[in-house]
């Protein structure tokens, strides 16, 4: 017998959920906004403190950049020129406004020829699809591996196989990143001959072959990555699994499958995604280390030469990339548990 709800009663319940649906799409607007806004902010304070640091170091860039060819001659029209007559705010003044059109200035250090510097933007455009690449490899190596690893040492009631794993995911968080990376040279470079170690390939002369190379430092990323977020997830699906929903799931006749991918999985994957951001904002950062030991061009290695030269406008715009990839994954994070979970505020 189908029993129908009075006009007016339908009217109202329609109404209700119009209002909630509309009050849920305010919130997120809301929430959004205070995010963008925090964004912003954050830039633009590591921006100051970042540009202001390098105005009180002590040295003199223009003699740095002369070198034995200093006279004062010289020296008076190279700081003309790089505008460092100006007062400190006037600088920052005008060094900000050029990000903002997309003229981030010019390397100290490297140039084009003997008579022509180096913009910073080429110079890190140049770099940036290495660090990139690296970090898109490492990532799909992190998460195809550690999420099926850490349901399964979750699900495992073996106690040799939680103890194997167990033992090899704590030694593999233990080996430092340079020595992982010389491990990773030796097996499969020397040992295996899969690839030549120091035999970089350019993205621009042979993709595909700059993709494989990039596959080993990727794994050498990835490794202790794997074993930390799978560790994580395992922990994490545990404390779920003790849950009372878990128990009520199962006295409604859920199986197993159900239980553990519908429920547990899902709520064990909100902390395991947060840490999953940090890993993603540490490798998109740049990978100093690891881009050291295999010679790669990448954001991490420039940042580590130019920091020793000197060449405080490569360095500064490199902080400020780095706070943002910081702040934007972070971001990304935020709205994601929004998607998940719509409760959170």
């Amino acid at each position: 017998m189908k029993v129908s709800l009075p006009r007016k009663r339908r009217r109202n319940i329609t109404l209700k959920s119009h209002r909630a649906a509309i009050k849920l799409g305010g919130s997120s607007v809301k929430y959004l906004g205070k995010k963008i806004i925090t964004l912003i902010m954050t830039l633009f304070l590591v921006s100051a403190a970042a540009f202001l640091a390098f105005q009180i170091i002590p040295g003199d860039v223009v003699s740095s950049i002369l070198g034995t060819e200093a006279t004062p001659e010289r020296e008076e029209a190279l700081r003309e020129e790089l505008g460092l007559n100006d007062p400190p705010l006037v600088r920052y003044g005008n060094w900000a406004a050029g990000v903002l059109r997309g003229d981030l200035g010019i390397s100290y250090r490297y140039s084009k020829n003997m008579n022509e510097m180096m913009p910073v933007a080429e110079l890190i455009g140049d770099k940036l699809p290495v660090t990139l690449w690296l970090a898109a490899i490492s990532l799909v190596l992190i998460v195809l591996v550690s999420i099926p690893m850490g349901v399964l040492w979750a699900k495992s009631r073996s106690r040799v196989l939680d103890a194997a794993l167990g033992v090899i995911t704590q030694v593999t968080m233990a080996v430092p990143s340079f020595f992982l990376g010389i491990l990773v040279t030796w097996l499969f470079g020397i040992l295996l001959k899969w690839f030549s170690p120091g035999g970089y390939v350019g993205y621009q002369e042979n993709f595909w072959g700059f993709l494989g190379y990039l596959l080993f430092p990727a794994i050498s990323i990835a490794l202790p990555k794997i074993a930390m977020t799978a560790r994580f997830l395992r922990n994490s699906m545990l404390t779920e699994m003790g849950s009372d929903y878990v128990r009520t799931a199962y006295s409604k006749g859920c199986g197993d499958q159900r239980v553990m991918y519908g429920h547990v999985l899902r709520n064990a994957m909100m902390p395991v995604i947060t840490f999953l951001g940090m890993i993603v904002a540490e490798i998109v950062a740049g990978s100093i280390v690891v881009e050291q030991v295999f010679g790669l061009p990448g954001i991490g290695r420039l940042l580590i030469s130019s920091i020793s030269t000197r060449d405080f406008p490569v360095v500064e715009i490199l902080i400020l990339y780095i706070t943002f990839v910081v702040i934007f994954v972070y971001f990304l994070v935020d709205i994601l548990y929004k998607v998940v979970d719509p409760r959170i505020s």
